[in-house]
């Protein structure tokens, strides 16, 4: 993905989904692939895109508690051995270290695949008493799971970046607390950052993080039918505190072992940000997200263009001391309509159109990104006008995944249905399910199709009362789908 670009979208998302949508990272100036297979080099736009991700959960954390901190990336293999299923769940996966320089290491190094095996130590270490209860912990950095998968920019990479945090809490109530606390914020981050409805649930059994009590995830449905795993938070009980020896003395001065949590997001976020909201024009962002917010394009005359530029600059001073992220156009090489089309293909949330008309009656066009809907407005409150705008855009881009989500919920009540449904729609289908992953396999190995999530109240009723797949007594309901 090197080199000059020819402006432009080639590929349709309806008919060409996985071409359009390397199309979409690779033009608007996402992303680039490096040179080893798996990996990618993340561009300033798309960098500034995770940052603006980032800054908004990190405050979040923040606010409730959270400090940052930093873990080193390579993992002492017996430390990761001392908890057996994180060994155990991403052993395919591990990338290793077993040379410095010429000298073969005494003991290899895994590229860490996630963190709790390094973290959990430390954690031991610095928790004593209930006083110290509870320790809230988050690192942002890269991780590294050596998937044998074709590279799909931000979905796909053997190195990406997240958030992982780990905390520590002197019972189950609160570590759980911890763990609905982070998920809710997931769902906050996609609905009111990304202008993206979500779907809340649990992992069932046989899917959960390797040593979980309980695995919660949001799930968020694409345009090609498929699901997301948008972002997961683990109530780990006591597993990890044992094994890592995380205990604390309570007000009676005995030791009692901690409950922990994990919970994390990675840039597969953008991955579904950018599927979800662009289209055959390019990329297209929420305003929240946007490094770029509005756009500010003169159109002028050689007679009228000092006039013309002199208004825009105005306009754009008027935009920044209101906090909107504006840029100025004002390109003599390039053309209106080649700047309308680069600004579409960016994703720039709100364009506005500046001309002779505009200026002599002290007015703004401004043109919607995702449909192309213009107003004219006057000049005065600029900045106020451009907000509600930008706000109109972020419900605009909302109500259309939305409408999306739910018209693609259906049930099925047998094997059979399940697999022509998902076959013929995509989508997620419940159905009654009896609790054995035995009951998921003729659904994947059929069509690729697996349980996403099941509901977060494990006393929820069953959709049906037997299982779709073998006919025994429904014990929940099973969300199917295929997925990223």
């Amino acid at each position: 993905m090197s080199g000059e670009q020819e402006l432009g979208i080639t590929e349709s998302k309806e008919h060409s989904p996985g071409e359009w949508y390397a199309e979409v990272v690779q033009k608007a100036g996402l992303a680039d692939y490096a040179p080893m297979g798996g990996f990618i080099v993340t561009k300033p736009r798309g960098y500034a895109v995770w940052e603006r991700i980032q800054n908004h959960l990190d405050g979040w954390f923040k606010e409730t508690g959270v400090q940052n901190s930093y873990f080193p990336m390579f993992i002492p293999e017996s430390f990761l051995e001392r908890e057996k299923d994180i060994v155990e769940g991403f052993d395919p996966e591990v990338a290793w270290v077993t040379h410095g320089g010429h000298e073969e290491l005494e003991e290899r190094l895994a590229v860490r695949p996630t963190s709790e095996s390094i973290i959990a130590p430390f954690m031991a270490d610095w928790t004593r008493s209930h006083r110290d209860l509870p320790l809230r912990l988050n690192q942002w950095c890269s991780v590294v799971r050596w998937e044998a998968t074709e590279t799909k920019p931000f979905f796909r990479t053997k190195e990406f970046l997240w958030q992982e945090g780990h905390t520590a809490h002197t019972d189950e109530d609160g570590a759980w607390d911890e763990t609905m606390t982070r998920l809710e914020q997931y769902k906050r981050l996609y609905e009111e950052v990304m202008a993206m409805p979500v779907m809340e649930g649990r992992k069932p059994e046989h899917d959960k993080f390797p040593g979980a009590h309980t695995t919660t995830t949001v799930e968020a449905l694409m345009p090609d039918g498929k699901s997301v795993q948008g972002g997961t938070s683990h109530y780990l009980g006591t597993s990890f505190a044992e094994a890592f020896d995380i205990t604390y003395a309570d007000e009676n001065e005995e030791d009692n072992v901690a409950h922990t949590t994990s919970w994390g997001l990675s840039w597969r976020a953008m991955g579904a940000l950018i599927m979800t909201h662009s289209d055959d024009q390019g990329l297209v962002l929420p305003p929240a997200v946007a490094p770029t917010q509005v756009v500010i394009v003169p159109i002028w005359q050689e007679d009228t263009k000092d006039e013309v530029q002199e208004y825009a600059a105005d306009l754009a001073v008027d935009l920044e001391d209101a906090g909107v992220r504006v840029e100025l156009d004002d390109r003599d090489h390039r053309n209106p309509g080649f700047k309308y089309n680069e600004h579409e293909l960016n994703g720039v949330p709100l364009r506005v159109e500046v001309g002779p008309h505009e200026v002599e009656d002290d007015e703004a066009t401004l043109v919607h990104r995702p449909d192309g809907e213009t107003e004219t407005v006057s000049r005065e409150g600029i900045g106020d006008t451009a907000s509600e705008h930008l706000d109109t855009v972020h419900a605009k881009l909302y109500a259309s995944a939305e409408e999306t989500l739910e018209g693609e919920i259906r049930e099925a009540d047998s094997r059979e249905e399940i697999l022509g449904t998902i076959g013929q729609h995509g989508g997620y289908v419940k159905c009654g399910w009896c609790g054995d992953e035995d009951c998921e396999d003729p659904i994947k190995d059929a069509i690729a199709a697996e349980i996403v999530m099941v509901p977060l109240d494990r006393d929820e009723e069953p959709v049906h009362d037997e299982c779709a797949i073998c006919g025994d007594d429904a014990e929940e309901t099973a969300y199917f789908a295929k997925s990223y």
